[in-house]
């Protein structure tokens, strides 16, 4: 099962997936993935009929008429109606658009490289936060609240802030939510900064990430359509994120072989001003989708979540990533139960998210819309049931296989995208995207506060193979009450 989504995400920022009136020159197109045209799904007759005929989603031109005419010529090969994004005609293997087609899209080209940037930048100034701390203070504590004080903030900012991403230009929140980031870690790079000061920054970059993370998702949906370049967009981006947990800190540590912690913060600081100026220049403005007088703070919250459907489907959103971080968060204590290496450490620490990684691309590479719809709720019940593989005490070998199994069910993800964007209302878009991706990093934070609290009471495997069975009936629960609001429904 995927976790860290939001960075859509390593850990709060993190952020982990615009707009306002008139663009700036276009920059050259970064490089394409290829492939043929026939490649592209095809044309969503019945989601907006009549709404786009013969534009792709990127163009949104009977959306918003004269937003963006122009923008997006060579976003597509060939001028056929069916070469369109949103286009859906069946399920055939043929009628598939595969990864290779959201790379067609130029805007998706640009938010995919920003978003890259923006998670090694995330990345490197988590591990390089964490040793300035730890080399200022000496205090293990101390050094440790730089990545806990993520979890709080994230909740925080994704409740608080999230109508945010509805009630302003989306290009213009993501370009600014990359500046503030950017000026809290350049002023982290400061001699002089108290350690205090260092962990309110912290705290001000995840207050901020969800609403980045909430708007890009929703802008992902005005770039790709919602139908299956949606889905396949957001699959890459969650893949990047999981390749991040596996490479990204790798990376900062051999930059810290290098340089000083304040120096990689110094790369960090480039990285979010690059993320910053490829969105401006390489996305197109679009209006914000409510009006000002939109309900913020809570009462735009709860205006939300009094749908049964997106409540439903944010629980699934939620539950899962509950219940799958607990052997991450129990891997070095396990290690050390089982009398392992800190090699084998690594294998039980890359398995889950190596796991996520190849279900994701084979749901994305194999499996038309319908297959994703209907493996949706089988994957994500069973999701936790490998975990009762630990019960015996496994050894290394074991362990792998089940954190690999646990974290293959995360294709369900997908499917449940589709669900999402078809369920929440096109002006709640951006609010409700970010309070999903803050509901799941905040999750994740008490799922793994919980299993050490249970792992002082009981042995780690005890505790991973109870989590299988919690969790199981957990997800048969929210899996009832997604099929009885009904969004499980086409």
């Amino acid at each position: 099962m995927p976790t860290h989504d939001s960075l859509d995400t390593p850990l709060p920022s993190s952020p982990p997936h615009d707009r306002t009136p008139a663009g700036p020159a276009t920059p050259p197109a970064l490089p394409t993935g290829g492939g043929r045209s026939d490649d592209l799904p095809g044309d969503r007759s019945g989601d907006r009929s009549g709404d786009r005929s013969g534009d792709c989603p990127g163009d949104r031109s009977g959306d918003r008429s004269g937003d963006r005419s122009g923008d997006r010529s060579g976003d597509r090969p060939g001028g056929r109606s069916d070469d369109c994004p949103g286009y859906r005609p069946g399920d055939r293997p043929d009628d598939r658009p595969g990864y290779r087609a959201v790379f067609r899209v130029r805007e998706f080209r640009f938010v995919f490289v920003a978003h890259l940037l923006s998670l090694l930048g995330v990345v490197v100034s988590e591990l390089a936060l964490t040793v300035l701390v730890y080399d200022l203070t000496r205090s293990p504590l101390l050094s440790s609240l730089t990545f806990a004080l993520g979890f709080l903030p994230y909740l925080v900012g994704g409740t608080l802030l999230a109508g945010l991403a509805d009630r302003l230009p989306p290009r213009r929140i993501l370009v600014v939510c990359d500046l503030i980031c950017a000026a809290c870690v350049a002023t982290m790079v400061v001699p002089a900064t108290p350690v205090a000061v260092l962990l309110a920054l912290r705290c001000a970059i995840a207050v901020v990430s969800p609403v980045f993370n909430g708007t890009r998702m929703a802008t992902l949906a005005d770039i790709l359509g919602e139908g299956d370049l949606f889905v396949l967009g957001r699959s890459l981006l969650r893949i990047v994120s999981q390749s991040a947990l596996l490479t990204g800190f790798a990376v900062g540590g051999v930059l810290l072989t290098v340089v000083p912690p304040r120096g990689a913060l110094v790369v960090t600081t480039v990285t979010f001003l690059a993320s910053a100026l490829l969105l401006r220049l390489g996305t197109a403005r679009r209006p914000a989708r409510a009006g000002k007088s939109a309900g913020g703070g809570l009462s735009g919250t709860w205006a939300v979540l009094r749908n049964r459907r997106v409540r439903a489907l944010m629980l699934m959103f939620w539950v899962p990533p509950l219940f799958a971080v607990v052997p991450e968060a129990l891997a070095a204590p396990y290690a050390d139960e089982i009398g392992v290496s800190t090699a084998a450490l690594g294998l039980l620490m890359c398995a889950l998210p190596v796991g996520t990684i190849a279900g994701e691309l084979l749901a994305g590479s194999f499996l038309g819309a319908a297959a994703r719809s209907r493996i949706v709720l089988p994957l994500a019940v069973t999701g936790v049931l490998p975990y009762l593989l630990y019960a015996p005490e496994p050894g290394v070998a074991l362990a792998v296989v089940a954190l690999f199994l646990a974290g293959a069910t995360g294709a369900y993800t997908l499917g449940l995208d589709a669900w999402f964007v078809a369920a929440v209302p096109e002006e709640q878009r951006g609010r409700a995207m970010t309070l999903m991706t803050a509901g799941m990093m905040t999750v994740q934070g008490v799922g793994m506060a919980g299993a050490g609290i249970a792992a002082e009471f009981a042995p780690v495997h005890t505790v991973v193979a109870g989590t299988g069975v919690v969790g199981t009936l957990c997800l048969l629960v929210a899996a009832a009450e997604l099929r009885a609001s009904g969004a499980t429904e086409k």
